[in-house]
Parts: structure tokens; C-alpha cells; sequence
């Protein structure tokens, strides 16, 4: 009865789009996890963006710059933060590969979990592994979409990392510095 004087809290927009594979558990758990620790509505959608668009013959790799390309171009001012989740490898013209990339104070980010499966180390598939990487990942490149830069703080997942051992030793989450610095309103 009284609902219409009380604001409801407005959530941001959080929207992932897989291309090129589909794992609904992961996507499931990995939208969980962000709903539970940020004020995000997280919308899962299927991309039919054509990633071989984006393929370099030479390198044998994605061109990611490419890929906040199209999800500029496919925004139509849409306010939403966007991610592209891949399962490719992907690189940039300053790095050789890289784990994702972002918009510093923006909306647009990738992510790709090709570097990210344990089994390409070890020879063994590691599902927790893979879950705990892949959400680093996305924490750290939405950090940057949110304002962050790379933190000194090991615990922090908006420590910089060049290998998946780094990776596997920075914190989960942003630190309490970090975390406050964030642009979540």
C-alpha cells in the first residue's frame, strides 16, 4: 500500500556477453557471486557478435580492442557497464597476450578465460581453479571500468597481474581502499 512513497534502491546494470562458448554453470555462479558482493543487476546474454571478425591469421590470436569496438558500437547509449566474456586468446598492440582489458572510467570491458584453464599448465581441468581466476578477472577489469587503477596490496584483486600464478595470489576482491575509491553509485 505505502510502496509507492518508499524509493526502491536502484541497482547498476551489469551486463555479460559470452561469446563463442557456453558453460550456463559458470555464467550462473559468476553471476551470483557479483550480485552478492556489489549493488549489480548482472544480465547474462549470448553474443552473435562474429569473433572471427576479430582473429589475427599472423599471431594466431583475437585482436581485443576490436571487441570493445563492437561492444561500443552494439551500446547505443545503452548505461549499462558491458563485458564480453571469450574463451579465445586475445591480445593488444602493446602486450603479446593479455587476461582482458578495459575502459578506465568507462563501461566497456573483455575478459578471457583461454589463459585462465588450468588444464593448459598442467594437463589437468580444474573447475575451481577456472571459477576463481575467471572472477578475478572480472572484478579487476571492472575495477578499471569503475575508476580503479592497479593497487599495490597483494590481497587486492586490483593487484596487476603477467602470469596465472599471480593471478591465483592476489586477493579476490578489492581491498577496503580500493573498494571506497570505487564508483558505485
Amino acid at each position: 500500500m505505502f510502496s509507492r512513497f518508499f524509493k526502491k534502491k536502484s541497482r547498476l546494470v551489469f551486463e555479460i556477453e559470452f561469446l563463442g562458448f557456453t558453460d550456463s554453470i559458470l555464467l550462473k555462479t559468476i553471476k551470483e557471486d557479483i550480485e552478492s558482493r556489489l549493488p549489480f543487476e548482472v544480465r547474462l546474454y549470448e553474443s552473435l557478435f562474429d569473433i572471427e571478425s576479430v582473429f589475427n591469421e599472423e599471431r594466431n590470436q583475437f585482436y581485443s580492442p576490436d571487441i570493445i569496438k563492437h561492444l561500443l558500437i552494439d551500446n547505443n547509449g545503452n548505461p549499462a557497464f558491458r563485458m564480453a566474456l571469450v574463451n579465445v586468446d586475445l591480445f593488444n598492440p602493446v602486450f603479446k597476450y593479455v587476461y582482458g582489458e578495459a575502459q578506465l572510467n568507462g563501461k566497456l570491458s573483455v575478459v578471457s578465460l583461454f589463459r585462465l584453464h588450468e588444464e593448459l599448465y598442467t594437463g589437468r581441468a580444474d573447475y575451481n581453479i577456472l571459477f576463481s581466476r575467471t572472477l578475478k578477472e572480472i572484478y579487476h577489469e571492472l575495477g578499471h571500468n569503475l575508476g580503479l587503477v592497479h593497487c599495490l596490496n597483494w590481497d587486492c584483486v586490483m593487484h596487476t597481474s603477467t602470469s596465472v600464478e599471480e593471478i591465483d595470489i592476489k586477493g579476490g576482491f578489492y581491498c577496503d581502499n580500493c573498494y571506497q575509491k570505487a564508483n558505485i553509485t
